[in-house]
């Protein structure tokens, strides 16, 4: 990157971060602290109002805004796909706004950037769905409160074989596998949980905000780990003839079964290491990929795959079982 480029990438940083501090910035564009400084006296000497503050950033003068920078087409096709992805995987006030953003972007492409982008349009399609209702707000209203710390009033059904409660929720985060998930401090459970979108019947912000949590999504995951902790457990998966419903299923499903991390072995097979407390849980879960699944340990998890699949044949093709 030129200086120039680096100069005006710089002032873009600071029109989208409250404070910038020079060292993030040496890092970002691979130059030095001493350059960066360099940089942010270009700016001030071209009239952009400044603050710095020792060992904390740079920030701009409120209000201070340049003419918004022209959109390439690989960046305007990337935000046409965040587009698609909000219509389909969040809730009806979100697509609705991201649509609202793309109507803005569109405005200030050159005429063959938005034909191109239009043409572009109908070729990418978003097909899964992850249950939640049409109309809901339910993701929207969350967003919200976590940018804001705001309490969540919530009627919860864990089980469908079990009435709704009511929770009071501080939530610190969502996160998307196969459904929404948003994490959050359960003041019934004294505890942090988890919660799937599609399983609150009932939402209503509280008028009650909450101090700000240190706590993140990858401290709660860690916490849940080291809870799991107790057998160390690594698996080969040959996916390449795996239905892909079924490998979507397991990427989708790992967190829950202890997953701490994988790799991509050079015959095409992923490694994957979990810790787990329950190797039967476990068993229960990797056996619909039968072969492609290679036990590397414990050996008491090989004994229950095999205790599991002689179930099943014993149940299917057994004595006892009746052709109809």
């Amino acid at each position: 990157m030129n200086r120039f480029d680096r100069i005006v990438a710089i002032l873009m940083q600071l029109q989208t971060r409250r404070v910038v501090s020079g060292p993030s910035l040496a890092a970002q564009f691979e130059v030095s602290v001493r350059t960066i400084y360099r940089d942010i006296r270009t700016l001030e000497l071209a009239g952009v109002p400044l603050f710095g503050e020792p060992k904390v950033g740079y920030s701009l003068a409120e209000g201070y805004r340049l003419p918004p920078v022209m959109f390439t087409r690989e960046e305007a096709a990337a935000l046409l796909t965040a587009e698609k992805l909000a219509a389909h995987l969040t809730d009806a006030p979100t697509a609705k706004l991201s649509g609202a953003a793309m109507d803005k972007l569109r405005a200030v492409l050159r005429r063959t950037d938005r034909d191109y982008l239009n043409s572009l349009t109908p070729h990418i399609q978003v097909v899964r769905h992850t249950g939640q209702p049409a109309e809901s707000s339910t993701y929207q209203q969350l967003v919200a409160a976590v940018a804001t710390q705001q309490v969540v009033h919530i009627h919860y059904q864990a089980l469908a074989t079990e009435p709704a409660t009511p929770r009071v929720i501080e939530p610190i985060g969502l996160y998307l596998t196969q459904y929404w998930h948003v994490v959050g401090y359960c003041r019934l459970r004294q505890a942090f949980r988890n919660f799937r979108l599609d399983r609150i019947q009932r939402l209503t912000l509280g008028t009650e905000f909450f101090a700000p949590r240190p706590e993140t999504l990858q401290q709660y995951w860690a916490e849940r780990a080291s809870q799991w902790q107790r057998e160390k457990v690594v698996v080969r998966l040959q996916l390449s003839d795996t239905p892909m419903n079924l490998t979507q299923r397991l990427h989708d499903t790992k967190r829950q079964y202890g997953w701490a991390h994988e790799q991509q072995l050079p015959d095409g097979s992923v490694e994957m290491t979990l810790y787990l407390g329950s190797l039967p849980y476990l068993a229960a879960w990797l056996l619909p990929y039968g072969k492609a699944v290679t036990v590397v340990e414990p050996p008491a998890l090989s004994l229950h795959l095999r205790e599991l699949a002689q179930q099943v044949q014993n149940f299917f093709c057994g004595p006892s079982a009746m052709l109809t």
